[in-house]
């Protein structure tokens, strides 16, 4: 066991991998405390662009951080890994054995000792139990299931193609997620359509979306004038909204609605609902809220236990919850690591984190976009076409880029992809 005092932070979205860039410049580089950030994966990626992902109009080759290199160069530790379970009266988690991609075993169960542990193990679509949901939709909550969808997508486009018929898509969730899915997924067609021209010798097929909604509007967590020129542009792009539809239950073609509808797509996604991974059930007997997520104070400690911290999506305050979104994940992070220093060397309680809300913003691709500021005012849409917002939207990407690599690699990552989109394609095309 280190001599040191240990920080694990556990999970690499934007929430952990801020927390441990932070800490390892204020508490790693002095030997004040060993980092040690642990993730499923091997490299990290702003979760508000899968859709972009998903669509292939971001290829996750440029947008990848990866977790051995950021841990080098900015002193915490790496390892791959997913904490199964805590044993908080030893201070310990075990992770379960790490697998090849061939599920050939590469590292057995490990445990590792904790001081302060963080869990910011973010989040997942919830499916409510739903019939057949697991088994036959798609989910983009991470890389991998990002990536996947866009290899179905180029694969029922190509299917398409040759049988000369339409590409139907269902879409569960009116949310950021969803709504954004439906405009990228036009977006990538429009881009892919000089292409197949020369390559096909036509066309491409036509693309119909259904996006699905529980509630009454789309993007309920904006202003209502928002939600109604979203369908508008939505529908204008040719995507069938269908609000107030609850799904029954999902088959190999198609979902079924609570009233009896069937609505037959080839591909299926599930982008509804916020709960957090089932793992936390596994968490020493944390005390969790009806969706998995920890419950927690003001300060960001457990509720019962205040060695371990919970921020982001995977965590809940009661009486005062918070949106799962990357602004909330970003300003926790940044307080805690303003804060933990303090308690880590000299035993000082850790303030409550008071969150500041700057406003949403949501990018229907290159079509429209508004800004939904506090107090109500939107900006967007109308005659800019929703450019500002757009642009507002790719800069909060900036921004969390040049935080994580500070502002000079920030700018040259910047210039690096703008090279990048000049001399490549738009769109995934293989």
């Amino acid at each position: 066991m280190s001599d040191r005092f240990e920080v694990l932070i556990v999970g690499g979205g934007v929430a952990g991998l801020s927390l441990a860039t932070q800490l390892g410049k204020s508490l790693g580089k002095r030997k004040k405390a060993r980092i040690t950030l642990i993730d499923k994966s091997f490299s990290h990626v702003w979760k508000p662009m899968l859709h972009r992902f998903a669509a292939g109009t971001v290829l996750s080759e440029n947008d990848r951080i990866s977790f051995i290199t950021h841990a080098s160069g900015h002193h915490f530790e790496f390892w791959p890994g997913e904490v199964i379970s805590i044993d908080r009266a030893k201070r310990k988690v075990v992770l379960g054995a790490f697998h090849a991609p061939d599920q050939s075993l590469v590292l057995e169960s490990r445990t590792m000792h904790y001081d302060a542990l963080v869990l910011a193990v973010g989040s997942c679509a919830n499916d409510f139990g739903t019939l057949g949901v697991k088994e036959h939709c798609l989910c983009i909550d991470n890389l991998v299931e990002a990536n996947a969808f866009n290899e179905k997508f180029r694969m029922e486009l190509i299917r398409s193609f040759a049988n000369s018929t339409k590409l139907d898509i269902a879409i569960v969730g009116g949310g950021a997620t969803g709504t954004q899915l439906a405009a990228e997924l036009h977006k990538a067609l429009d881009i892919f359509d000089p292409y197949s021209l020369h390559a096909f010798g036509r066309v491409p097929p036509k693309l119909h979306i259904t996006l699905l909604q529980s509630g009454a509007r789309i993007l309920p967590a904006f202003p209502e004038e928002v939600s109604r020129a979203a369908q508008t542009e939505l529908e204008r792009l040719g995507v069938t909204v269908r609000t107030s539809s609850r799904v029954a239950g999902a088959d190999a073609t198609g979902l079924t609605l609570k009233d009896g509808t069937y609505i037959k797509a080839p591909l299926r996604v599930w982008a509804a609902g916020v709960k957090a991974p089932d793992v936390t059930q596994s968490y020493g007997g944390l005390a969790l809220n009806k969706t998995g997520q920890v419950l927690i104070n003001a300060n960001l400690t457990a509720k019962d236990d205040e060695h371990i911290f919970a921020l982001g999506d995977c965590s809940f305050i009661e009486g005062d919850p918070l949106p799962a979104t990357a602004q909330v994940a970003r300003q926790q992070a940044n307080h805690l690591a303003r804060h933990l220093p303090a308690w880590v060397e000299h035993g000082h309680v850790v303030p409550s984190c008071v969150f500041r809300n700057k406003g949403a913003i949501v990018a229907l691709g290159k079509y429209n976009g508004w800004t939904a500021f506090p107090g109500g005012t939107v900006w967007g849409g109308g005659a800019s076409h929703g450019f500002a917002a757009r642009m507002g939207h790719l800069l909060l990407y900036r921004q969390h880029q040049v935080a994580l690599y500070g502002f000079l690699r920030g700018m040259m990552s910047f210039c690096s992809d703008w090279i990048e989109g000049r001399v490549r394609p738009s769109v995934r095309l293989d």
